[in-house]
């Protein structure tokens, strides 16, 4: 069975357990190590009661949300609870006072509330999947970007035009740093391996003082 996840703007999307770890983890404000450890431990628990007791292949954002707030105050960090709360609600308002308007960049006078949209991630990350073929996780981390800055902005009207343009920026930033990635994650290993090697070739010509000698 596939969880499916309603989203408040009634668009559904697959449930994805390390969005509940990341949501663990942003809760605890200060991302640790150990408080990593302890987020992965709390999003299990959330996601395993989700696939074996909750009885339906759908739920709401919102109950999730729920659910991870409830397993929060009952392991002692009502604290983390809070921050949730305050953050979630932040959110929901800076996303009702974003307007777009479609209207091109040069064209002032349109800009206006009259021929404005209320904001809509899940538009973005459909528009990504259908014109661009990104898979789902890469479409959503893309939108929560353009997302950010938008609501980082503080503007309340902002023109379609301009949301494409931040869409096509952020995900060709998106590609070119996957791709460093996987051009310099070998590079990274090839030195290591090189290093290591090193190190043990100078240890085994080393006198052993009577120790046996390493075996390979």
């Amino acid at each position: 069975m596939q969880l499916k996840v309603i989203k408040a703007d009634g668009s559904q999307e697959q449930y994805l357990h390390t969005k509940v770890i990341a949501t663990f983890v942003n809760a605890f404000v200060q991302p640790a190590e150990s408080n990593t450890f302890l987020a992965t431990q709390l999003a299990d628990s959330v996601t395993f009661y989700l696939y074996n007791r909750h009885g339906s292949d759908m739920i709401a954002s919102s109950e999730i949300l729920s659910i991870i707030k409830a397993v929060l105050s009952s392991t002692g960090f009502d604290f983390a609870a809070q921050v949730l709360t305050e953050h979630h609600y932040r959110r929901n308002l800076l996303r009702a006072r974003v307007q777009v308007v479609k209207t091109e960049l040069n064209d002032a006078s349109n800009i206006t509330d009259n021929n404005a949209v209320g904001w809509n991630k899940s538009k973005i990350i459909n528009d990504l999947m259908a014109e661009y073929n990104l898979d789902p996780a890469s479409a959503r981390t893309i939108a929560s970007l353009v997302e950010e800055k938008i609501l980082d902005s503080g503007f309340h009207l902002v023109p379609a035009s301009f949301i494409k343009f931040l869409v096509v920026w952020l995900m060709q930033s998106f590609i070119d740093a996957q791709r460093q990635s996987t051009s310099v994650q070998p590079l990274a290993e090839s030195n290591l391996n090189t290093d290591y090697n090193a190190v043990s070739d100078d240890r085994l010509r080393q006198q052993q003082n009577g120790r046996c000698t390493v075996e390979a």
